[in-house]
């Protein structure tokens, strides 16, 4: 990097701030600092989804995926998330604006004391906030990476400056900052994206080495399933990513959340699952090549986008480039600093302190602020452990962490919106979320030579059982609880929705955006 990139990568997180300024005159109340007052567009909040979707680990794990299996990093991630978010779309985008609109609730967890009760709620929120520390911390060692090899600083400097200038801009300004940063990382990313492709294809004889340029790679680079990418790994991935990418990781269900009604929200979600199934192809094509262009000098390859970057593309453009491996991690990691500042203040909070529950506006929004920079302070402690014994590498927490721990989080989450499992009650929602994590440190920790797509499907796979196997065991159903879930499901377009909406404040001590509670854990109810 010479003084024009690091002129363009400065340039950048001064835009970034000034958002975040703008977006604080936007912000003043709790709802407007985790949901947007409601008040965000269908195709902003599409692009906020489909941006905080996935950070600089694509350009460092994923991207040495590509240089050594070829197409199979399309195909066993990118594919299987866009049908994941298709599938969301139908099912649970809607249910979840219906949470705010309906409910009036500002967490995406805030409505499972009433679904179920106060330690069913408890328990899902504090696994959650654990397990996004750690997620978050691998996305700040995987921009740290990138950036030392462009810089030359250190992992610890790298993910301090990105660290302190995402949580300067996402505590300010609350998710109107990160949607509109978002929106704006979206813009530069294309620019950088189809600047390297055409630049790579340029390379490589023109834009005829789309379909020419195969022969000279590897005859596994185009075939769909690889190496420890099978096909039941791509199913067991696109089970898992339909309910993670559709809300179970809680910042996407705050864009649902954000929206003006359940119609928007699911063309919010539609327009992200197209987006998932064109703009990673785009990105993808220079790593599957790279082979031909550049030599990693890492064993699982994941310098070698930063590599291809630094020999092909001039200064000002590399910083262009760069500032585009900054967007998308800034963008997931905002947006997970928001969510789970907003499980903290609106559900952890209350259940611990009787004062959280009568928190005026501006405590609620002071609470919202420090939780959110506390988020980010821990996860830029783990970010330093991240190649650890205890976390191995960047990929292995993504794709084994996470992948392995959100179905337990996600399953009594997202399914307790739907009237089909409606007898699934308190027992169900914990036991599933036991047995899930029980689970997941067996396959991974209790057991050895477990194949990875069993590592990552069983814990989803057993807490998705027993969700529905105790519901019919032991039904738990309620008229309150019946009365919840007719909130959230009632159509937006009839009478019923009409009705439903005008009467949203259906929990006590929620929805008048001051984080007040009844502490109780009493039901809630029509």
């Amino acid at each position: 990097m010479n003084s024009l990139d690091w002129a363009v990568l400065i340039g950048y997180f001064g835009v970034m701030i000034a958002i975040g300024v703008w977006s604080h005159k936007r912000v003043d109340d709790v709802s407007d600092f985790f949901t947007a007052g409601g008040k965000m567009p269908w195709w902003l909040s599409g692009i906020s989804h489909h941006m905080s979707g996935y950070s600089a680990v694509m350009f460092t794990g994923y991207a040495g995926i590509a240089y050594q299996y070829g197409i199979t990093s399309y195909v066993t991630w990118s594919f299987p998330i866009a049908i994941g978010i298709a599938i969301g779309a139908q099912l649970f985008a809607g249910r979840l604006n219906r949470l705010r609109s309906r409910l009036g609730v500002a967490s995406p967890l805030e409505y499972l004391k009433s679904r179920y009760n106060l330690p069913t709620q408890q328990a899902l929120a504090w696994s959650g906030v654990l397990l996004k520390i750690v997620d978050v911390g691998a996305k700040w060692a995987a921009i740290a990476t990138l950036l030392s090899v462009f810089t030359g600083i250190s992992l610890n400097q790298g993910i301090l400056i990105t660290g302190v200038i995402t949580g300067i801009y996402c505590t300010v300004g609350g998710l109107w900052a990160d949607a509109l940063t978002e929106l704006g990382q979206f813009v530069i990313q294309l620019l950088a994206g189809v600047a390297m492709l055409v630049t790579v294809m340029g390379e490589l004889g023109g834009f005829s080495s789309l379909w020419t340029v195969w022969e000279r790679l590897p005859d596994s680079h185009t075939q769909p399933t690889v190496g420890p990418y099978t096909l039941t790994f791509l199913l067991a991935y696109l089970f898992i990513k339909t309910f993670e990418y559709s809300g179970g990781m809680w910042n996407q269900a705050q864009r649902f959340m954000a929206t003006r009604n359940a119609r928007e929200a699911r063309r919010s979600a539609r327009l992200s699952a197209a987006l998932w199934f064109v703009w990673p192809a785009v990105l993808f094509f220079p790593m599957w090549v790279a082979p031909l262009l550049v030599e990693t000098r890492k064993p699982d390859a994941s310098d070698a986008y930063a590599l291809l970057t630094e020999r092909l593309l001039p200064h000002g453009l590399l910083g262009l480039v760069i500032v585009g491996f900054f967007s998308h991690t800034m963008a997931m990691c905002s947006s997970d600093a928001n969510a789970i500042s907003a499980v903290f203040t609106r559900d952890i909070a209350p259940a611990l302190s009787a004062k959280a529950r009568d928190w005026s506006h501006r405590a609620g929004l002071l609470a919202a602020r420090l939780s959110t920079v506390a988020f980010l302070g821990l996860s830029m402690a783990i970010a330093t452990q991240v190649n650890s014994p205890t976390f191995k590498d960047i990929i292995t927490i993504v794709i084994k962490w996470v992948a392995g721990l959100v179905g337990p989080i996600s399953i009594p989450f997202l399914l307790g919106m739907l009237r089909f499992f409606r007898k699934s009650g308190p027992t169900a929602a914990l036991g599933s979320w036991a047995a899930g994590l029980f689970a997941f440190w067996l396959t991974n920790y209790g057991l050895s030579g477990v194949q990875l797509q069993i590592q990552i499907v069983s814990p989803v796979a057993t807490s998705l059982v027993l969700f529905v196997l105790l519901g019919f065991v032991r039904p738990e159903d309620t008229p309150e609880r019946d009365a919840v879930l007719a909130r959230i499901n009632a159509d937006d377009d009839g009478p019923e929705g009409a009705a439903g909406a005008a009467a949203s404040v259906a929990i006590p001590g929620q929805g008048d955006g001051t984080g007040a509670r009844d502490g109780d854990g009493a039901r809630g109810g029509a």
